[in-house]
């Protein structure tokens, strides 16, 4: 726990005849600010606090609106109430992540402020610290509050719907929890299936073996699953059965139990599809179904049934839904900002598109 110390900052105005300050009239904005001095506890190193370089320090002051100095192993934060408040507990956060183990990245200072800035009674070392699986020399975490909420939305709940745009986790973190699964023995085995539509193309279309033609399509799942288990082991778990991945066709006609089923690229299902997958939940069984309402790639006119589904099951117990947004993005930056400015044009063009509608059409010759 790091050692906070408060300080009001009043600018120094003159004095009236009874010894008491008269504000000056410049003194409003600076009166609102405050100075804050945080003492970092001496077993915590400064470089592993603030980076190499200062590195996570430079991220820091680009999250803030606010003066931060260092001065060994003291820093003085100076700003508005609100904002001096906000380092505070960022630094605190940092700290505790550091003792919990955790290498500070500059994505993962990002990601702290963030939380502490919309949620309210959340400790980011809370979330930023939960392993989901070891896998390959790494541990897989959630990296939001959403995407932890998600995670143990899988462990209490029968079927799960992840909703939401690209590069949140939302088929990553489900490929965690399902090797996790069968490595404790909960499951017997792994299904992973796709609609096979993308952008137009047919299968029929394409060159090669059924095998050579359905794997364009289920390449992600095979790129998710070889960062989470040895890649020489996964032609043998397949060969077994312990590990199928294959089209959402091949489902029809199945009872799968004991298996933990994810059902990737959901929005391009159809309504008829989703019922026919959903309906082949077997006892001791878990599902998980993933997509983005805002990337179908099904023939015009035709209903996304990840779409029909929310209004079908929203209320049904034992069945979640999981809906994530660009703060949620773990790729690039950028990848948030892409989805948001699309959000943003998309809300332009509907409105557009209603306003043309209301519009009174003119009769020729009035």
């Amino acid at each position: 726990m790091t050692d906070i110390r408060n300080d009001d900052l009043g600018a120094r105005g003159t004095s009236n005849g009874d010894g008491q300050r008269e504000p000056k009239a410049s003194e409003a904005k600076t009166a609102a600010r405050s100075q804050v001095k945080i003492v970092i506890p001496a077993d915590h190193s400064m470089v592993s606090l603030l980076g190499s370089g200062d590195e996570l320090l430079h991220v820091i002051e680009r999250e803030f609106d606010a003066d931060i100095h260092v001065r060994g192993n003291e820093i003085t934060a100076t700003g508005t109430a609100a904002q001096t408040a906000l380092i505070t507990a960022l630094f605190d956060e940092l700290v505790e992540l550091l003792r919990k183990g955790t290498d500070l990245t500059a994505d993962a200072v990002e990601r702290t402020a963030a939380m502490l800035r919309a949620e309210r009674g959340v400790r980011p070392a809370d979330v930023l610290t939960v392993g989901i699986l070891s896998a390959r020399g790494r541990t897989i975490r959630p990296k939001t509050l959403n995407q932890k909420r998600y995670a143990d939305a899988i462990d209490q709940h029968t079927i799960v719907f992840a909703i939401g745009p690209a590069g949140t986790g939302k088929t990553y973190l489900a490929m965690a929890k399902a090797v996790k699964a069968l490595q404790a023995k909960e499951v017997n085995r792994i299904i992973l299936t796709r609609p096979a539509v993308e952008a137009g193309e047919r299968l029929g279309f394409l060159p090669g073996t059924l095998y050579e033609k359905i794997d364009p399509y289920l390449r992600p799942l095979y790129d998710a699953l070889h960062d989470m288990v040895d890649p020489d082991s996964i032609p043998r778990l397949i060969a077994a059965g312990t590990i199928e991945i294959a089209p959402l066709a091949f489902m029809r006609g199945r009872s799968l139990n004991d298996s933990f089923i994810i059902l990737d690229e959901a929005q391009n299902t159809s309504a008829e599809q989703m019922k026919m997958f959903l309906t082949r939940l077997g006892f001791g069984s878990k599902i998980v179904v993933t997509g983005d309402i805002t990337q179908v790639d099904l023939p015009a006119g035709q209903v996304s049934g990840l779409r029909v589904v929310q209004d079908i099951l929203d209320d049904i117990e034992d069945i979640h839904f999981s809906r994530l947004t660009s703060h949620d993005v773990v790729r690039h930056r950028l990848v948030g900002k892409i989805v948001d400015a699309y959000e943003r044009h998309d809300a332009r063009s509907q409105a557009q598109q209603l306003d043309r509608g209301s519009r009174p059409t003119r009769r020729k010759g009035s």
